[in-house]
């Protein structure tokens, strides 16, 4: 499959690196077109969430393009200088709430490095393994709702299945399916329940095999959607650097960065799977390949962390009352959609709470991209272009 996959990339080609968006054309001479304004959203049902898309058409051609965001604001960071640093890992968790997990470790890692505090190992190697999961279930809804997107049904009931297995094990582990609230400064809420682990490496074996089977065969032997990612959307990598794009949307262009391995945390470097999964193409598909390939790492990295894991405390002590001194940092983790970076200001003193929380969320940076990418293509193009991009709405508006 994967020559046939490289045969079609040489066939449909796409965008070259150096020429950027193709040219409008014009229908004619002598013949006069007037420009239509669509309000695409935000209640569309092709549309990703509450986005509005602004589009300039000529024809049936994208002239121009402008998200508006917003409708889905709730003042999340105002929020977190009015709550505990016990009390911001749940408001994080509303940010991109199909990954949530990644925020909670961002938040907390913010904390920690302010007032210093280390956190145990056995916590570091719980951590990975829910990060991974959590970044699992992200990618399985993508891809579900991106084959729905592009018109395949079938993938979308493999992968929700897949997904439920995951938020069980969560909720088994945290009490709670998506807002997990399960990280804390220092560490975590508490250990894992007797058996999960066995449990996790049970569903891991079947969907290891799934991925392949079910997710891959039935897309990748798909004309159709063969014929809607191969050469569509294609960021050259330049162009990825330019945008500040990060996770698989650079990766997919061959931006060889993880931050996983080049700006380390937790216990990463340790793990020797850790392997960043990079495509060159740029297109819609190569994203689809990153993200695909992508779950086969977690897989691999979530076992090397149940074989290394350590005996211990899962949370370093504090007092009732958990206090930052007075500092500021910025603490970044690869999430499933790019970089999760909370920049945190602690006033100090009798103060339980930050000073200030801005949150930096990938949805929000990597939409920005998005007017370039559609300008001079066919509006059957649109959303085939806008789900690889992977973006939830709660993570943009914040």
């Amino acid at each position: 499959m994967a020559t046939e996959t490289d045969t079609r990339h040489e066939q449909q080609g796409g965008v070259p690196a150096e020429a950027g968006p193709p040219e409008i054309e014009t229908i004619g001479e002598g013949l006069e077109t007037e420009e239509l304004i669509l309000n695409l959203g935000p209640q569309h049902p092709s549309t990703h969430g509450v986005l509005r898309l602004v589009l300039k058409l000529n024809g049936e051609m994208v002239v121009d393009c402008v998200p508006v965001v917003g409708y889905l604001h709730r003042g999340l960071e105002k929020i977190f200088e009015w709550r505990t640093y016990q009390q911001g890992p749940r408001y994080a968790d509303q940010a991109d709430y199909v990954s949530a997990m990644l925020n909670e470790h961002a938040y907390c890692g913010a904390a920690e490095a302010i007032a210093g505090v280390e956190v145990p190992r056995r916590a570091e190697f719980l951590r990975v393994i829910v990060d991974e999961l959590s970044r699992s279930a992200s990618h399985c809804i993508w891809l579900g709702t991106y084959g729905l997107d592009v018109g395949a049904t079938t993938p979308f009931l493999w992968c929700m299945r897949d997904r439920e297995y995951i938020l069980d094990i969560l909720e088994e582990i945290c009490g709670s399916r998506m807002n997990h609230n399960y990280y804390r400064p220092g560490g975590l809420l508490y250990d894992f329940p007797q058996g999960v682990l066995g449990k996790i490496e049970r569903f891991l074996d079947g969907w290891e095999k799934s991925i392949d089977r079910d997710y891959r065969e039935i897309l990748e032997g798909n004309e159709i959607f063969l014929e809607r990612t191969v050469g569509i959307g294609v960021i050259p990598k330049e162009v990825a650097v330019q945008y500040g794009l990060t996770g698989p949307m650079a990766r997919g262009s061959g931006v060889d960065w993880d931050l996983r391995r080049d700006r380390p945390y937790s216990i990463y470097p340790e793990l020797k799977t850790l392997k960043p999964v990079v495509f060159s193409e740029g297109d819609a598909f190569a994203r689809y390949q990153v993200r695909v390939n992508e779950m086969k790492l977690s897989i691999a990295l979530i076992r090397e962390a149940i074989d290394k894991l350590p005996a211990g405390p899962v949370r370093s002590r504090q007092g009732h009352v958990w206090k930052c001194p007075r500092g500021e940092a910025y603490y970044t983790v690869e999430g499933a959609k790019g970089e999760v970076g909370f920049y945190m200001i602690s006033s100090g003193g009798s103060n339980p709470d930050p000073f200030r929380a801005k949150m930096r969320g990938p949805s929000f940076m990597n939409l920005q991209i998005l007017p370039w990418l559609l300008k001079g293509r066919l509006i059957a193009d649109l959303v085939a272009i806008l789900g690889s991009i992977d973006i939830v709405l709660g993570d943009v508006d914040r």
